[in-house]
């Protein structure tokens, strides 16, 4: 497969493995808990902070379980001026960014920088992808082409879904030199393509039905079976099975399929059809053979194009204008914020009524909105997780998801007048975890944080929850094959002491534990009393701390 090679790929080839793991540390005064309960991480989250670190920080809870993620890059059109802040260690790269930004089209390297920011977070998001997951990123002209090739090597060229087309503008721009640009793309990829089992990979939801597409079954023959349209017989997938000739009963006139199609089942169907009246034979009955297609036998839902247009998912312009009802009281830094109809839209496809949803370029927070009107209208529980990395992210992102919960008294829309309900929790990024702040006591980890990211460096994905009564032997997670011990609290006279230890007793009780259950015990502690040989004997892998922490 041809891949896409730019300045910088080397040095950031592997810098989303190197990116620090640091902690998710909430804000209570900013937060927006339900009634009577404290934020917590396992709400809905909005996280300020660089989104390389934010979903870094996100992997021992969410690695492998988010559902749907959408984001909206900057597109580098080279007005924008956005800023390359990624602190990358490799020294050459460093001199090549010493003057970081702001990235505009005077860079004759912008490419090159854009392409070197979004690489390590595409490949983080994979991460936190569920396997039956998928991603979609808006994207227009300026960089389309170079993100396709690279997502298409960062999750398989065999997993390209569809690239949309979605109309965010109404109107031409007369004053464009060449064409009026209208219109945006947004690419999609899954994790994994469904091949046809259940639960094996992503497949799609059908869009709703709508009173618009009922009104295209327009004939009704009054025979009880309601009302259908003409459909063609045949279709371009060739079949040489399906290609014989249907007898016209009233002419005696045999058809065959256009040249190079055919029909679209066996002949044995076809007249099983004629005999039940599904088949249509045109001018009155004298000409070639057609389907009816009956509403009550079609899917539940509409298959959905590749092409939206504004009157089905909103514009641009739209999306200004809900801004500014939401937040009639100041004035927005935002040109081209996303249409709430355009990720209502792309949820609805993506995902169940449980999904978790991440955006890690949140903006103006239209994602958030979109799950709890989504939420409001079906009630559903998706779940919502925001990133934004710019100053606004109190005033203007979450502020946002604030008045929608709450309620906008100005609003035209009656749910968002009243208020759509939800919470959330606001985050920033605490200290890094590291061994050398382990090894002096500094900041140390809570409990839950350092068992989450044990299992999520052990095995690549994270755990469901914590076991919140740890016990003496520290027994808080297990797998099909494993069991997790860690003997730990967050205090550098325990770390120290032989109580933080594991020894003989501890082992003898943990063994006996993992071999009723005939899995392997891995036990993360500071110091052992007893030798490898005979942990190994009895079926339990010890990792030291601090040093385990890297597994």
């Amino acid at each position: 497969m041809p891949t896409l090679d730019f300045k910088g790929k080397q040095l950031i080839y592997a810098h989303h493995l190197a990116a620090p793991s640091r902690t998710l540390e909430i804000d209570a005064k900013k937060s927006f808990p339900s009634k009577g309960q404290k934020p917590s991480l396992d709400s809905n989250l909005i996280i300020h902070g660089d989104n390389l670190h934010a979903l870094k920080a996100l992997m021992p809870r969410y690695a492998g379980r988010v559902n749907c993620i959408y984001i909206d890059p900057p597109y580098n059109t080279g007005n924008e001026k956005w800023v390359y802040n990624d602190n990358v260690s490799s020294p050459m790269i460093k001199e090549w960014l010493k003057d970081k930004g702001p990235v505009d089209g005077e860079d004759l390297e912008r490419h090159d920088k854009w392409l070197c920011m979004m690489w390590p977070r595409l490949h983080l998001l994979r991460e936190l992808l569920a396997e039956d997951g998928v991603i979609f990123v808006s994207i227009d002209d300026n960089e389309q082409h170079r993100l396709r090739m690279m997502m298409d090597e960062i999750f398989g060229e065999e997993n390209f879904v569809a690239n949309i087309i979605w109309q965010k503008k109404y109107a031409p721009a007369n004053d464009a030199k060449y064409f009026s640009d209208n219109h945006d793309f947004v690419l999609c990829y899954a994790k994994q393509k469904n091949n046809g089992k259940e639960k094996d990979g992503w497949a799609r939801n059908l869009l709703p039905r709508t009173e618009k597409t009922n009104k295209l079954y327009k004939h009704d023959d009054n025979d009880r079976r309601g009302s259908y349209r003409i459909h063609d017989l045949s279709v371009k997938t060739y079949s040489k099975a399906y290609d014989y000739p249907i007898l016209n009963p009233v002419t005696g006139k045999k058809y065959l399929p256009p040249e190079g199609r055919c029909w679209m089942t066996k002949e044995e169907t076809i007249k099983e059809w004629m005999a039940e009246g599904k088949v249509f034979f045109s001018k009155g009955g004298r000409g070639a053979p057609q389907l009816k297609r009956y509403l009550k036998e079609t899917q539940q839902g509409i298959v959905p194009l590749t092409i939206w247009t504004y009157d089905e998912v909103g514009h641009t312009d739209g999306a200004r204008k809900l801004l500014k009802e939401i937040f009639s009281d100041q004035q927005l830094p935002f040109d081209n914020p996303k249409a709430l109809g355009l990720l209502q839209r792309i949820f609805t496809i993506a995902a169940d009524k449980n999904a978790i949803v991440l955006d890690s370029f949140a903006g103006s927070g239209t994602t958030a909105h979109a799950v709890l009107a989504l939420n409001k209208e079906d009630g559903g529980n998706r779940k919502f997780i925001l990133v934004e990395c710019e100053d606004y992210a109190s005033k203007i992102t979450a502020e946002r998801v604030r008045r929608v919960i709450k309620g906008v008294p100005k609003a035209k829309d009656e749910n968002l007048k009243n208020g759509l309900g939800g919470s959330f929790a606001y985050c920033t990024l605490g200290e890094e975890m590291s061994i050398e702040k382990m090894l002096t006591g500094k900041n140390l980890p809570d409990y839950e944080t350092l068992a989450r990211h044990l299992v999520y460096t052990a095995t690549g994905q994270s755990p469901d929850k914590i076991r919140k009564t740890k016990g003496k032997d520290g027994f808080f997670h297990e797998t099909a094959d494993k069991m997790f011990y860690l003997i730990y609290e967050p205090n550098l006279d325990f770390l120290r002491s032989t109580g933080s230890a594991l020894n003989s007793i501890r082992a003898e009780r943990i063994a006996k534990q993992t071999k009723a259950k005939k899995k392997t015990a891995v036990v993360f502690a500071t110091h052992k009393f007893m030798g490898q040989k005979e942990l190994a004997e009895m079926g339990i892998v010890f990792c030291g701390l601090p040093y385990g922490v890297l597994w």
